[in-house]
């Protein structure tokens, strides 16, 4: 349950050169559109153009069992942006490593950030074929920041840190985001192995924000192990528990762990009983 979202991006076109720009980078390889997509079954359930046939039966099969679904992923593209807006403003961050962005849309990182700060520096970090097709959509920032794409694979993450160091500086503080992505890791110890792997290369201060779907739903479970079913890439529902022990030795920020309709909501709204969400923005002492 990627974070991956409709449309494209909306902004300045101005981007920062960079040795990682995806000018530079090898071509795509072919997509397949035999198979369900994550990135393009969110797409459709958002109401995007960047998705095929095949999606689309397989968003509508998940739908029937688990109606909700369209809307937490709207749900959760609004925790973002008010993670961001908290991370650009309050906690003052000027770095962001967005690790599994996948497709652009409005209100990406880079542009809930650098509206509030404008000088802001982005990485995104992607391998999937149709995110890179959308890379140059993707890189647009103001003239005083600047947004960077990396192809790279969250099983590597000592590559993700070594490739974000020569756009960032890992001396200052830098704000990791996780949204969605860490269910695509089917092994809980390597997840967790991933996780501590990218947050122990933060400096102090810096900040690590995650959602992410739990197994605590079992009409949602039903759903997950159909869609599984058709041959796409499985994603892994996890407890409670494990979700909440990423955020482990970090400074959980109030109101905590919680589910993404709690976590300091514009507009408050009823939380619906047996939501299957957790997310969390923590500060690295």
């Amino acid at each position: 349950m990627q974070d991956d979202t409709s449309g494209r991006a909306q902004g300045s076109q101005h981007s920062q050169p960079s040795p990682e720009s995806p000018e530079q980078a090898p071509p795509a390889p072919k997509i397949n559109t035999d198979v369900p997509h994550s990135a393009r079954i969110w797409n459709y359930w958002l109401g995007g153009v960047d998705n095929y046939e095949v999606d689309r039966v397989a968003g509508e099969e998940y739908k029937e069992v688990f109606p909700e679904i369209s809307f937490l992923a709207r749900t959760s593209r609004h925790f973002l942006a008010r993670a961001v807006r908290f991370l650009a403003g309050e906690a003052d961050m000027r770095q962001f490593l967005d690790v599994g962005t996948g497709l652009p849309t409005v209100d990406n990182t880079h542009e809930v950030a650098q509206r509030v700060a404008p000088e802001s520096r982005i990485v995104y970090v992607d391998n999937d074929p149709l995110v890179l097709a959308h890379a140059r959509a993707l890189l647009t920032s103001t003239s005083e920041g600047s947004t960077t794409y990396l192809d790279a694979d969250l099983h590597r993450p000592e590559q993700i840190v070594a490739r974000a160091r020569k756009v960032l500086d890992f001396d200052r503080p830098v704000a990791l985001m996780l949204m969605g992505i860490t269910g695509h890791i089917v092994d809980a110890g390597e997840a967790r192995s991933i996780v501590r792997t990218l947050v122990d290369a933060l400096p102090s201060g810096s900040y690590f924000t995650l959602y992410d779907f739990t197994s605590d739903n079992p009409v949602l479970n039903q759903a997950q192990t159909g869609y599984d079913d058709t041959g796409a890439v499985p994603y892994v529902l996890r407890s409670h528990d494990h979700i909440s022990s990423y955020f482990e030795g970090l400074e959980v920020v109030e109101p905590g762990i919680v589910t993404l309709r709690q976590w300091r909501p514009e507009i408050e709204a009823p939380d619906a009983k047996d939501d299957p969400t957790l997310c969390a923005v923590a500060r690295k002492p």
